[in-house]
């Protein structure tokens, strides 16, 4: 079982930057891939940036390429996603995720588990 908790949300303005933080429990964070998603209101959840288990290569929706950035610390159990240059349109709830030996892709991308979401709100 693995618990993910998201901080680092808030209310931002255009052009900011903010960190999310995703804090893994569980002593296998190495065998996870990780991700993020996010959800606006209306609309479906979507796929933002992921980094795999292995290799630790890296992934992004093209919305955010150049601007958000995934990486990982295996000391601390802990996915971050630098978001810079925000937009009113990053706007949503975003949710890490994680998934046991498989690389997250894409919206289709099932992952095994799921952190209970943090509010990002960009004002134009």
């Amino acid at each position: 079982q693995v618990q993910l908790v998201e901080s680092g949300g808030g209310l931002v303005q255009a052009g900011d930057s903010l960190r999310l933080s995703c804090a893994a429990s569980g002593r296998t964070f190495s065998s996870y891939s990780m991700g993020w998603f996010r959800q606006a209101p209306g609309k479906e959840r979507q796929f933002v940036a992921s980094i795999r288990w292995s290799g630790g290569n890296t992934y992004y929706t093209d919305s955010v390429k150049g601007r958000f950035t995934i990486s990982r610390d295996s000391a601390e159990n802990t996915v971050y996603l630098q978001m810079n240059s925000l937009k009113p349109e990053d706007t949503a709830v975003y949710y890490c995720a994680a998934a046991f030996r498989r690389t997250i892709i894409g919206g289709s991308a099932t992952p095994d588990y799921w952190g209970q979401g943090t509010q990002v709100t960009v004002s134009s």
